[in-house]
């Protein structure tokens, strides 16, 4: 290997990694603003917190990846433009595209890495993604009490403090006990309690001191009772136990989420795309057979019988052509048929719509597993000539270029699945439509960037304006 290719890679190995972290971290930050309601207030260990991100990261890379090579491939040439040292490797015999192959091979390499990640370690992740996600945002909020207000997180409890100190203990607590008295709470005041919680964290112990309970007897009949039993008692100290299994975390088992599309590799996907066919195939072959039977009913000697006789040719007044005596009952059996046709197209027809849903679903994510391979090489070819072309580095112009093309490249490929996922467009030509569109596109830049062209110099534009204004000066 030469010298000048350990210095073009290190050139682009440094932004490109610099630039993917920087990416990543804006996407996760996004993801924390999108979930923050449902991970602030409820408990979690710093650990859960850190395996949700690191799973969320894993399924940022589809969009970190390709933008990290289009950034990292504009900075590098644009640096080495900038600094007259791609002047240097030319003067030196070296053509752009010889300076772009060590720079290539890199590109190669992680297009392996990205389709072996987006088909084998991806799925795992947005599996174990799925899974705590869903553990997130269905427990319970922690237990905080605020002062003058009721808190009913703890179920069959309802419990109110007037005041709270910065050491945890509570100013006059009422507390309303429904558990197991029949719709008529059990009352419990106190003038001062403290929190705590026993060893293992399973029960929340509350020491109330100076207080009173009161306890009303339900009728047995259900009626009003004026001699009903009331209860009351007060105490110096006691400690009532409060369960909190129900602020626990349970884990689910991820395998339940492991049938759903973005789960599954090429090897999964073509089997649940098999699957889904032939459900297809059968429910189709069920629709027909009942619709068919509705008007084979009355034909059933067809096929039986020897009597041969030419079809009776029916006009247009096909209800002129039945006898006086049989058009109610003819009017009534075609009611009735179209009536069970449309109850059965009814019925049939969401479940129809879904399996081709997800039928389309299938070849789509299917086909991305190579597109985000595909989408590194062609945002290197944009982006290296690109940054060639204009002689910029740094985190300026190169920046917004690069933010600007990749915007044009995401925005076609979501125009284009959403239209498939409709039934629109051929899933596999929408999952393709954004490299058939930019294709042509990096072969103009690499031949601009070959032949030294001025496609970006502001100079070379305000020259070429003033010769035509020079021109139509003179012809004036």
């Amino acid at each position: 290997m030469k010298k000048i290719h350990l210095l073009l890679i290190k050139a682009f190995i440094k932004p490109f990694l610099a630039t993917f972290f920087v990416v990543m971290f804006i996407l996760l930050m996004f993801f924390l603003f999108k979930w923050i309601d449902d991970l602030i207030g409820k408990g979690f260990e710093w650990y859960t917190i850190l395996e949700l991100m690191a799973y969320a990261s894993a399924a940022n890379v589809s969009m970190a990846l390709p933008l990290s090579v289009l950034l990292s491939s504009i900075m590098t040439f644009g640096t080495l433009g900038e600094n007259y040292e791609l002047v240097a490797i030319k003067s030196a015999g070296i053509s752009l595209q010889k300076a772009m192959r060590p720079l290539f091979v890199v590109i190669i390499m992680l297009t392996i890495g990205s389709f072996l990640f987006s088909n084998y370690m991806l799925p795992k992740a947005n599996l174990k993604f799925s899974s705590l996600l869903y553990d997130v945002r269905n427990k319970k909020l922690a237990f905080l009490i605020k002062p003058g207000v009721f808190n009913n997180s703890i179920p069959n409890y309802s419990i109110r403090v007037d005041a709270k100190d910065e050491d945890g203990t509570l100013h006059n607590i009422m507390i309303y006990d429904h558990k197991g008295t029949n719709g008529v709470p059990k009352v419990i005041m106190a003038k001062q309690g403290q929190m705590n919680k026993t060893a293992d964290g399973k029960f929340l112990l509350l020491n109330l001191k100076d207080g009173v309970q009161y306890e009303e007897q339900p009728s047995s009949s259900g009626a009003y009772n004026p001699r009903q039993v009331f209860n009351r008692s007060r105490f110096k100290e006691t400690e009532p136990r409060f369960d909190l299994s129900s602020f626990e975390m349970n884990r689910t088992d991820p395998n339940a989420f492991g049938n759903s599309t973005p789960m599954l590799n090429l090897k999964g996907i073509t089997k649940k795309g098999d699957s889904l066919g032939k459900l297809l195939d059968t429910l189709n072959m069920s629709t027909d057979r009942v619709v068919a039977n509705n008007f084979k009913q009355f034909n059933v000697t067809k096929g039986y019988s020897k009597v041969k006789m030419a079809p009776k040719q029916i006009g247009e007044a096909t209800l002129n052509s039945i006898p006086g005596g049989s058009k109610k009952l003819a009017l009534d059996n075609a009611s009735n048929t179209v009536s069970g046709i449309m109850q059965n197209l009814a019925n049939t027809g969401p479940r129809h719509d879904d399996l081709v849903g997800e039928i389309i679903f299938t070849r789509i994510e299917y086909q991305r597993k190579f597109t985000l391979a595909a989408s590194c090489i062609l945002l290197f070819f944009i982006g290296a000539p690109l940054g060639a072309i204009i002689r910029k580095g740094g985190m300026g112009l190169p920046v917004v270029i690069a933010i600007s093309f990749f915007l044009v490249y995401h925005i076609i490929t979501t125009v284009a699945e959403k239209s498939a996922r409709e039934g629109n467009l051929n899933p596999i030509f929408a999952m393709w439509i954004a490299v058939i569109v930019l294709s042509p596109l990096a072969v103009f830049l690499t031949y601009k960037a070959t032949v030294d062209s001025a496609l970006f110099d502001v100079n070379y534009y305000k020259q070429v304006f003033n010769k035509l204004l020079r021109i139509k000066q003179k012809q004036a």
